[in-house]
């Protein structure tokens, strides 16, 4: 039976729930907290992680082929609900973080996700999606560099979502998301969903600070289209970095 494991503080919700996958853990277990001192994004990022954010961690079926595109088909499941339930204007930034996108202004974060793919004790191969999202951002929780690049659900929804029913929703559209991929047609409905959403299509952006080109679109296996100018590369891994203008 899946487990919840619920902490004030945790130094990171991805490398405990991480621990329990690798033991043996059931699809479905989470471990979420209040608070992490250790929050961890992709390519090593750290994830400021204060008080007032949901950070969910949850142990999740990993479909062979399909497994480049869950934190894609992840981000644009909750982005559907966020838009349909609350109101918020969204969009996704390949291939893992949540924007708030309001014509006229530079689109803010208002999360991201990480996925580490773990070889259980059993030998079965199982993912875990780390679920970090602002939901009320007191002042002064975001390091001042950062103020104007990040938004909170908060302020769309009122009074602001209460955590333990926001982490329901949200672990129940992780699950919602996981095995849609276990089929052709779900994968092909999540793909084409992230196409509508993906945020920059015709944008300059260049990845680690290198390879530039305009954003085109997404391949088949949920790479990232960078047209260059004389060939259009497949980008599979790497910080994008999207510039906002034309």
């Amino acid at each position: 039976m899946a487990a919840r494991e619920a902490h004030d503080e945790l130094p990171s919700t991805q490398d405990r729930a991480v621990a329990l996958a690798r033991a043996g853990a059931p699809e479905g277990t989470r471990v979420v907290a209040r608070r992490q001192t250790h929050g961890r994004g992709r390519l090593d990022h750290s994830w400021v992680s204060p008080t007032g954010g949901l950070y969910l961690s949850i142990v999740l079926p990993a479909h062979g082929p399909a497994a480049p595109m869950l934190s894609l088909a992840l981000a644009a499941r909750i982005l559907d609900a966020f838009h349909q339930r609350h109101g918020v204007p969204v969009g996704l930034k390949w291939p893992n973080d949540l924007l708030v996108v309001v014509a006229g202004r530079p689109p803010r974060k208002l999360g991201g996700i990480l996925v580490d793919r773990v070889v259980a004790s059993g030998g079965a191969a199982v993912a875990v999606a780390g679920i970090g999202i602002n939901v009320t951002l007191p002042r002064g929780a975001v390091p001042a560099e950062l103020a104007g690049h990040v938004a909170s659900l908060g302020e769309f929804v009122g009074p602001s979502p209460d955590l333990v029913a926001l982490e329901e929703e949200v672990a129940a559209l992780a699950l919602e998301a996981a095995h849609a991929l276990g089929s052709p047609e779900g994968t092909a409905a999540a793909l084409r969903r992230c196409r509508e959403l993906l945020y920059g299509v015709g944008l300059w952006a260049s990845v680690d600070h290198g390879l530039r080109g305009r954003i085109a679109g997404l391949a088949d296996d949920g790479a990232l289209w960078l047209a260059t100018g004389t060939d259009r590369v497949a980008i599979r891994a790497g910080d994008l970095r999207v510039e906002e203008r034309t």
